[in-house]
């Protein structure tokens, strides 16, 4: 602190200076202390509650790679490729491989061996078996794992013939892939329609198709708003499901306009999400007949907990990123055009606003999206919800691991 003088105005005598030393009391600089501190607190949780909240609602296009392969055998025995062992590499079941920053791909089986021994982790290993190879080269170096198994379209993934059409939209010409069934008289006049997850591409929903080809349904797979070559919202971000599920009321339009009496939807992730706002919102839900939603967000809220405990994020600033998206004075710091109401997202909560039959798979091991809020949506909705619990798969990769199983259970649902 300053001295202060005090001093009197000279007369005809000199005045003596009294020099006066003002001492602030310790409890008033730890209070002064006190406050600062807390201030810088409260930025810092804002910054992280911020980051965090963008994170979630901003679309992931660039993804780096995650995986790295050791060594190919492509000879004349059992061709395998060898990857350093790592949650996902070790994972059982089938799965893709995008090679060369995506412009390659091959596609690998089960595990055969692995190496674990080795200290650091970047020395174990894993051999699986090399089902084949797409496009590209295959060779030593980075990769990305591919939870899809396929890539490209319908036709040159499976085999199936389809049509590139528009999906007319409030936001613009949605791209669709619009798949024939095996035999028109199986199903006339039913239809599918497939909603891939957050930042995914189509490409995760090929797994269904064979399997709704066959069962004589018209397969219609869209992309939605901030897709790669789809039209952009205004805002740039997604909205979880809030705004999304106007582009599946558009293509269940389209259906209609095609000549669909009925439409099942099929959602995985973050399109389970979408499909449930779909139900709720939409007018032409009255033309959906029944739901498969393959490891659905549920409840928004729990799902970013569970994400924010992953990441080492505190809960006041979980708590606080919740509250940013869904106010008005707040969602510039997100970046979002309209408030985000995470509320309107739990289905626990709304279990009594469902009224279409549903089918919902969901693994115990799930490491994106906990399968807790689809148990107790099932336990409130006993009349409507065929759940199919299961255990080891990781996100959406029921199919992966046990193809036979997803299709069984499906076509069960469906017929």
């Amino acid at each position: 602190m300053p001295n202060w003088t005090n001093r009197t105005p000279s007369t005809s005598r000199r005045c003596s200076v009294v020099e006066v030393r003002v001492r602030p009391k310790i409890s008033t600089v730890l209070a002064v202390g006190g406050v600062g501190s807390a201030v810088g607190a409260a930025l810092a949780s804002l910054g992280v509650a911020t980051y965090f909240a963008r994170r979630v609602v901003t679309p992931e296009h660039e993804k780096k790679d995650d995986t790295e392969i050791r060594a190919v055998d492509d000879g004349d025995g059992p061709r395998t490729i060898t990857l350093v062992a790592a949650p996902h590499t070790l994972s059982p079941g089938r799965y893709g491989l995008w090679l060369e920053r995506g412009a390659g791909h091959a596609r690998v089986g089960e595990v055969i061996s692995s190496d674990l021994a080795p200290r650091r982790a970047h020395d174990r290993t894993v051999v699986r078996e090399l089902i084949g190879v797409d496009d590209g080269l295959l060779e030593p170096g980075p990769a990305r794992w591919n939870s899809y198994y396929y890539c490209g379209d319908p036709h040159s993934a499976v085999g199936l013939d389809f049509d590139n059409v528009e999906v007319p939209a409030e936001i613009g010409d949605l791209p669709a892939w619009q798949v024939p069934p095996r035999s028109a008289q199986d199903r006339p006049g039913q239809w599918a329609i497939c909603v891939h997850g957050r930042s995914a591409k189509r490409e995760e929903t090929i797994r269904a198709l064979p399997l709704l080809h066959d069962l004589g349904y018209t397969t219609l797979v869209p992309m939605y708003r901030n897709d790669i070559g789809a039209p952009r919202s205004v805002d740039g971000r997604y909205n979880l499901g809030l705004s999304e599920w106007r582009d599946v009321e558009a293509a269940i339009a389209y259906a209609v306009s095609q000549g669909a009496k009925t439409v099942t939807l099929v959602g995985w992730s973050m399109g389970g999400a979408i499909v449930l706002q779909t139900l709720d919102r939409s007018d032409y839900a009255r033309y959906v007949d029944k739901v498969v939603l393959d490891c659905p967000v549920i409840d928004w809220g729990v799902v970013l907990t569970h994400n924010a405990d992953l990441n080492k994020i505190p809960r006041a600033a979980s708590m606080l990123g919740k509250l940013l998206m869904g106010r008005k004075a707040t969602r510039h710091l997100v970046g979002v055009a309209e408030p985000l109401d995470i509320a309107v997202t739990n289905w626990v909560a709304r279990a009594d606003e469902l009224s279409h039959p549903i089918l919902l798979m969901h693994s115990r091991t799930d490491d994106v999206v906990p399968y807790g809020p689809s148990e107790q949506l099932a336990e409130k909705r006993p009349d409507l919800i065929t759940l199919d619990l299961w255990d080891g798969p990781m996100h959406c990769r029921e199919w992966n691991t046990d193809a036979e199983r997803w299709e069984r259970t499906v076509r069960e649902f469906l017929s």
